[in-house]
């Protein structure tokens, strides 16, 4: 136990580090916007949680889910507002950003020194012992976001991008017909034409950092195409096995999004309502790539599925009809 507590502490030290440099970085970029007293801020936000719904009674709980997520990012967003007056929109998304990121952090660090403590308290070695051996995996998720608070502070696309990247290139390769326009908050669309063919993107608003609200998109867009809607396509970046290449494109079915539950489940809906097809396409990336500093094999990734959604359209939707797709994922550094 003495040798497992030792080899703990020392990890729980680099965990404290990026803890407290993610505070003084956050911090700093809060102060360049203007916040004159961003430590009060970072306090709040670092200690900020959610509540899950109750879960034994399920009836409505994706919208119960969906309220409170919602009450958290929009609490946030309202504090970064308040502070940050003079900041654009751009800034003031990257803040929230990296206030959930130090938050995370926090969260991390607090949890295994939570668990470190209670071994030693109940001097359970099995406890320690588990600990001990998660840790590799839980410093690899600290590392991954402590590092990608820079990238992100600076603007740069992040491999999560990879689904707006991908709706950025399509709307500027094929015909427009109308758009961009923001349809619901943070969250725009654009329509186009592909040899007869209405082709709705749809993609988080840039350049800022955030993920929109896709679901709601896609069912606004759903009451207003109705019965000419022809298939949803969703194309988003997605963690790769080891072995896998970064880049690596893969098709399914279903809705290709790490949403919590509430916008997903909205595409879902529509489909199984007007009875059409859900197609998928990934993008694969390591957990560090997807929050880090897109790398260069994400963005050739995406001239290949370019073609891959165009061929599928072409031989899935009948000229005449519509087809949604959404480029899901954090927009960071993607504009429309």
């Amino acid at each position: 136990m003495r040798v497992w507590k030792r080899n703990i502490e020392s990890k729980l030290s680099i965990l404290e580090s990026y803890a407290r440099r993610s505070r003084e970085r956050t911090a700093k970029y809060l102060k360049d916007i203007g916040v004159e007293n961003p430590e009060e801020l970072v306090n709040i936000a670092s200690e900020y949680f959610t509540i899950s719904p109750v879960s034994i009674e399920p009836i409505d709980i994706i919208r119960r889910l969906e309220r409170i997520l919602r009450t958290g990012e929009e609490r946030i967003e309202e504090l970064v507002d308040r502070a940050a007056k003079k900041a654009d929109s751009v800034e003031k998304k990257i803040a929230v950003t990296l206030l959930g990121i130090t938050n995370a952090l926090n969260m991390i660090y607090k949890y295994v020194r939570h668990l470190l403590l209670w071994g030693i308290k109940t001097e359970n070695p099995l406890l320690l012992g588990q600990l001990m051996f998660q840790l590799p995996l839980i410093l690899r998720i600290a590392r991954s976001y402590y590092e990608a608070s820079k990238g992100i502070a600076d603007g740069r696309p992040i491999g999560d991008s990879a689904g707006p990247l991908f709706a950025y290139y399509l709307m500027n390769k094929l015909p427009r017909i109308e758009g961009p326009v923001e349809i619901v908050k943070d969250t725009i669309y654009s329509v186009h034409e592909l040899e007869g063919r209405k082709v709705i993107i749809v993609k988080a608003k840039g350049p800022g950092s955030t993920v929109g609200r896709p679901g709601e998109a896609v069912e606004k867009l759903a009451e207003k195409y109705g019965r000419d809607l022809a298939a949803i396509i969703t194309v988003d970046a997605a963690l790769k096995f080891e072995g896998e290449e970064t880049g690596a494109i893969a098709e399914g079915a279903g809705v290709a999004m790490g949403d919590p539950g509430p916008e997903k489940i909205r595409i879902e809906r529509v489909a199984a309502r007007l009875g059409i097809p859900l197609y998928a396409f990934a993008i694969k990336v390591s957990l560090e790539e997807a929050i880090n500093t897109m790398p260069k094999e994400v963005v050739e990734a995406i001239d290949k599925v370019i073609e891959k959604v165009e061929k599928l359209i072409r031989e899935t939707v009948e000229p005449g009809k519509a087809v949604i797709v959404v480029g899901v994922g954090n927009t960071l550094g993607v504009a429309q």
